[in-house]
């Protein structure tokens, strides 16, 4: 089994998904960011100027998760915070009763993880990086 470590930015609390990222310790990693057309203030000024230019559309963002986790045969899934696991099932979801391809998921909720020591805060790929640093020494 392959832990993921996880975090997501969002519009605000409860907001819509931003950015998404998983990071393995072999150095594999997932980063995709979806347009957000109305980003409260503190999104605006700490969040939308990190998360880079690159916006996709929901099916291509969902197309390239599957691709991703379809490298493994099971995946374990850390995050900090339970937001970033609702907003990770969120993105599997393409209909009614309809989801992407997924191995095996399970999911852990680690308080202990420390994410000050992102190089660049409020940006999910670097805080994701942050996270599995602190987990694996």
């Amino acid at each position: 089994m392959t832990t993921l470590y996880l975090d997501t930015e969002f519009n605000d609390y409860r907001g819509q998904l931003i950015s998404l990222a998983l990071v393995a310790k072999s150095g594999k990693s997932f980063y995709s960011v979806l347009h957000c057309s109305d980003p409260t203030p503190w999104v605006a000024e700490h969040v939308m100027p990190v998360v880079g230019p690159t916006f996709v559309g929901l099916n291509r963002f969902q197309a390239e998760l599957q691709q991703f986790l379809a490298q493994f045969d099971a995946v374990h899934i850390v995050a900090d915070w339970p937001e970033d696991i609702q907003h990770f099932c969120w993105a599997l979801i393409t209909g009614p009763g309809e989801r992407i391809d997924t191995p095996a998921l399970t999911f852990e909720v680690r308080r202990d993880l420390n994410t000050g020591k992102s190089r660049i805060p409020h940006n999910a790929l670097a805080d994701a990086s942050a996270l599995m640093l602190m987990a694996e020494p």
